[in-house]
C-alpha cells in the first residue's frame, strides 16, 4: 500500500507539473496595444487613456506600440497574426471596417481575423468651409456644391481616413465631384482652409471645435444624430440632409481565437477604463463621447462592426476609389 500511496503522489505532482500554460490567471505579463497611427493625434490619445484604465484593472503594465501605415492595416495585420492569448491588443477607428472595401487584397479578414471587445468612443465629424463661404446653411451650402462642383476644392489626409469618407458623403448629396486636394494631416489642411485656399473639409470635431467656437471657420453641421455639446450646430438631419451621418468610433481588438474567458475579462477593465474620470473629462476636451456599457461588449461592437462594413461596401464601390 505505501508503495502505491507514493506512486499516486508522484503521479499527481506530475500532473500539476504538466499543467498548460492556459492555465495560468490571465494576464500573466503585460498587455500591448497597438495603436495604427502616430502618435499625439486622436486615436492615440484615445488609446492611451484606455490602456491606462485596462492597467489599473488588469494588474499588469499595458504598453502603446505605434505601428503606422497603409490606413492602419499594417498594425491591423500585426494583431491578427499575433498569439491568441490576449496580450496584444488593437486599437482602431472607423476605419478598420472600411478597410474591407478600401482594401482589396488585406493579409486578414476585417470581420474574423479580429476579436472584437468592446466600443470605446464616437466622435461627431463637422461640415465646415473658408470662412468667407457664402452659404448660409447647409442647404444653400450643398447647392453650392452643386452649382459649382470640381470648381470647388475638398480637403481630405489619405484614404480611408475619416475625413475622405466624410468627403464622400458630402459629395454623394451634392451629386458632385469637387476636386480633392492631400494634406498629411487635418492640421495643414485647416490652416489653408483658414487662409482661404480650401474650400471644403469634413473633420472631426476633435480637431475643428477650436477653430468653429473662435469663427475662423464656417460651420454647417455635425454628422450625428444628436448635437454636440458645447458646438452651436444642427445636426446634418435637422438641416435637411440625413445621408450626410457617420461618426469615427474606436474599438479594441484581440486576435482571432483568443479564448471567451480572457475576451470577456479584457472587455471587463475596457468598461472599467471607461468609468475613469480622467478618462471621461479627457474625451469631453477631445469633443467625443465615451461609449456606454452595453457598447463596450464584445457583442455589441461586433454588430457595430458588421454594419459599417455593410454601409460603407457600396458607398465605396460606387465612388471607385480604392487604396490598392
Amino acid at each position: 500500500m505505501s508503495k502505491l500511496f507514493r506512486r499516486a503522489i508522484l503521479a499527481a505532482a506530475l500532473a500539476v507539473s504538466a499543467a498548460p500554460a492556459m492555465a495560468q490567471p490571465f494576464p500573466s505579463r503585460p498587455l500591448t496595444v497597438v495603436v495604427p497611427f502616430a502618435a499625439g493625434g486622436p486615436t492615440d490619445v484615445i488609446a492611451r487613456l484606455v490602456a491606462e484604465g485596462m492597467a489599473k484593472d488588469l494588474g499588469q503594465p499595458v504598453v502603446v506600440e505605434n505601428v503606422t501605415g497603409a490606413g492602419g492595416t499594417i498594425a491591423a495585420a500585426r494583431v491578427a497574426q499575433a498569439r491568441p492569448d490576449g496580450h496584444m491588443l488593437l486599437v482602431h477607428h472607423i476605419g478598420h471596417a472600411t478597410a474591407a472595401t478600401l482594401y482589396r487584397q488585406l493579409p486578414y479578414n476585417v470581420e474574423t481575423s479580429l476579436a472584437p471587445l468592446g466600443l470605446v468612443s464616437d466622435a461627431a465629424m463637422t461640415i465646415v468651409a473658408r470662412p468667407d463661404f457664402p452659404a448660409a446653411d447647409l442647404p444653400a451650402f450643398i447647392a453650392a456644391l452643386k452649382a459649382q462642383g470640381d470648381g470647388l476644392n475638398l480637403a481630405h489626409s489619405g484614404l480611408g481616413g475619416a475625413n475622405q469618407l466624410c468627403g464622400m458623403l458630402v459629395q454623394q448629396a451634392a451629386g458632385r465631384a469637387l476636386t480633392t486636394v492631400v494634406f498629411r494631416g487635418s492640421a495643414p489642411a485647416l490652416q489653408e482652409m483658414m487662409a482661404g485656399r480650401i474650400d471644403v473639409f469634413c473633420d472631426q470635431a476633435t480637431n475643428t471645435a477650436p477653430f468653429i467656437r473662435d469663427n475662423r471657420i464656417k460651420a454647417y453641421a455635425v454628422t450625428l444624430d444628436r448635437r454636440v455639446e458645447g458646438l452651436n450646430l444642427p445636426t446634418t438631419a435637422e438641416a435637411g440632409a440625413p445621408g450626410i451621418a457617420m461618426s469615427t468610433w474606436h474599438g479594441v481588438y484581440a486576435p482571432a481565437g483568443t479564448p471567451e474567458a480572457v475576451q470577456e475579462r479584457l472587455a471587463t477593465a475596457i468598461r472599467a477604463a471607461l468609468r475613469e474620470e480622467r478618462l471621461r473629462a479627457r474625451f469631453a476636451d477631445l469633443v467625443t463621447e465615451v461609449a456606454t456599457a452595453e457598447q463596450a461588449t464584445p457583442a455589441a461592437h461586433r454588430r457595430h462592426l458588421a454594419a459599417e462594413v455593410a454601409r460603407w461596401r457600396p458607398i465605396i464601390q460606387s465612388a471607385g476609389v480604392y487604396a490598392d
